[in-house]
């Protein structure tokens, strides 16, 4: 009588714990990487193909190239091959100052975007596109579709591209006219290397914590979840002052109503000493191989006192972490990750 009556109890308890042993083995394997996953590269981006790989850009050291990576992992992507695929120019346009370069995939081609100046006018920076027709990015021909033309001509950089409802869309840093800094912008885009209509600002350096040695909005990346699209940022300057800001829009808005964009009034990632990781910014988003996870790409520096100039210092290393989110649907970018293995 009592046989049958203690076995459901003892199989249901099997059954849980060796579920639970399976939740966690997944926890365990979402992040394979140790961080920083590549050092000296800045401003990184991550683009997760249906391929399977992960394909990886960032700022080199030497602002005179643009390099790509891909691996089925952000730990692979630590010893991955690193591929020159484009050159700066000796002068005239794109000859200086190569900057944040963004791959993406659009209608079956591949697109890089990245910012540029002119050996001549290293300040003059502006918006360009490379296009790729090969499925493997590495390989194929790169062709120069030129400078991504603005409402108004001035310093500009940091694009990223994203769709939205069936429409596509630019978001970028550029300085105003008679203003100083940089302030975020967005528009719709008629081609993967041109946008149409007015461009719209939808935040400018205001808070203290944007205005640190320099006025500084920059460096979007965007993220459409939980009925929201989230854009990060990036304020002031480049040092540990260096941090990320947010802005947030329902996800039936229109975009390019400034009144759409609800801004955090305080950084939601910064320095922080104790895990020794000082100004994390310039971002992507990603996710694990299976997207259940989401994952915040970065760059920061493990020292906080820089010899010099900033922009000069190489040691702005890319770094990740799971991003998690609250139970009101906003994401939760908790503190920067001491270095070392996330597993």
């Amino acid at each position: 009588m009592n046989g049958p009556s203690l076995v459901t109890p003892v199989k249901c308890f099997v059954f849980f714990t060796l579920f639970l042993l399976l939740c966690l083995s997944q926890s365990l394997t979402a992040a394979d990487w140790t961080n920083p996953i590549i050092p000296q590269r800045a401003d990184p981006h991550v683009f997760l193909h249906s391929d399977g790989f992960y394909y990886f850009t960032a700022t080199c050291p030497e602002y005179d190239r643009i390099e790509l990576r891909r691996g089925h992992s952000l730990g692979e992507l630590a010893t991955a091959e690193a591929k020159v695929v484009w050159k700066m120019h000796a002068n005239g346009p794109m000859s200086h100052h190569i900057w944040a370069p963004e791959i993406h995939n659009i209608g079956g081609k591949w697109y890089l975007y990245f910012a540029a100046s002119r050996a001549d006018a290293i300040w003059e920076i502006r918006m360009y596109v490379l296009e790729n027709p090969s499925p493997n990015p590495l390989e194929g021909k790169w062709i120069e579709k030129g400078q991504i033309k603005m409402n108004w001509e001035s310093f500009t950089l940091d694009a990223t591209t994203f769709e939205h409802h069936g429409s596509r869309y630019l978001a970028w840093a550029q300085n105003a006219p008679k203003t100083k800094g940089t302030s975020l912008y967005i528009a719709k885009m008629d081609t993967p290397w041109s946008i149409t209509g007015t461009q719209v600002m939808i935040s400018k350096p205001e808070f203290g914590w944007e205005t640190v040695k320099y006025n500084v909005n920059e460096g979007p990346a965007v993220l459409q979840k939980n009925g929201r699209v989230f854009m990060t940022y990036s304020a002031s300057a480049t040092d540990a002052n260096y941090c990320l800001g947010l802005l947030v829009a329902k996800d039936d808005a229109d975009l390019l109503d400034p009144k759409s964009w609800i801004k955090s009034p305080a950084p939601v990632f910064k320095t922080d000493p104790r895990a020794k990781q000082f100004g994390p910014g310039h971002n992507a988003f990603t996710t694990t191989p299976d997207g259940k996870t989401d994952i915040l790409v970065y760059h920061s520096r493990n020292y906080e006192k820089i010899v010099g100039d900033s922009l000069l210092n190489p040691d702005r290393a890319t770094r990740a972490q799971v991003l998690h989110w609250k139970p009101d649907g906003m994401p939760d970018f908790g503190t920067p990750v001491a270095d070392g293995p996330l597993r």
